[in-house]
């Protein structure tokens, strides 16, 4: 399983459909799920990250005291498109001072070139896509 290959300590599930994939894989390595929300969704206090779309600009969250710099995170979302809301996930994950040990999506539209805009954010941590088109 991913998250022992990686020696992941947290999984991260990217709002919305993330969610379906990251929470069981959580549950299943017996390590804790942190949701990363579109700003205003979490309640509590929490550390936001803005980015760029194709179409304008967005904002994730995630709540403060769910990461820390004892935690190794494997993110999982379903789809791998332009990056954008992946690099920014990555930034905020690291704001908070975790490590990414990887990135995990269900599919990758090769055509939209996320994984070039990804790469330098990986900073070396593996990108795997179940199914690359």
């Amino acid at each position: 399983m991913l998250c022992e290959k990686h020696g992941a300590t947290k999984v991260v599930g990217l709002e919305a459909r993330g969610f379906i994939l990251a929470a069981p894989a959580a549950v299943r390595a017996g390590v804790g799920f942190v949701p990363v929300r579109k700003a205003g969704k979490l309640p509590g206090a929490t550390l936001g990250q803005a980015y760029e779309l194709e179409y304008g600009s967005a904002e994730i969250e995630v709540h403060a005291e769910d990461l820390g710099t004892d935690d190794r995170v494997l993110v999982i979302d379903d789809v791998l498109a332009t990056g954008g809301t992946a690099e920014a996930s990555l930034e905020l994950i690291r704001r908070a001072g975790a490590e990414v040990v990887g990135v995990a999506v269900l599919l990758e539209l090769s055509f939209l070139e996320g994984r070039a805009r990804l790469d330098p954010a990986l900073d070396g941590a593996p990108l795997e896509a179940l199914v690359t088109v």
